[in-house]
């Protein structure tokens, strides 16, 4: 894992959170919208350009979540995500 990719606050890492949005065709706009941040706090958490609170990263969890991403955690298989089996 390189740099761009480290975890955030033991949570998630950038790539999940780009790859949830992906997964269920959301824009940075949409996940800003859901989850009440600023589009420009996405992108540069997107880009491992900051070290967001805790807080910021369970709004972002949050909202993908309730969307119907399910966050897979670093398991010896790397970290990923998955549509929700309810999702469908």
């Amino acid at each position: 894992m390189n740099a761009r990719e480290k975890v955030i606050k033991n949570d998630i890492i950038p790539a999940q959170i780009r790859a949830g949005r992906a997964l269920i065709g959301l824009t940075q706009d949409d996940l800003a919208s859901a989850s009440g941040l600023p589009k420009r706090t996405i992108a540069r958490i997107e880009l491992a350009k900051v070290s967001p609170r805790q807080s910021t990263i369970d709004a972002i969890r949050t909202a993908l979540e309730t969307a119907g991403v399910e966050f897979i955690e670093e398991n010896g298989g790397g970290a990923g995500v998955r549509l929700r089996k309810d999702y469908l």
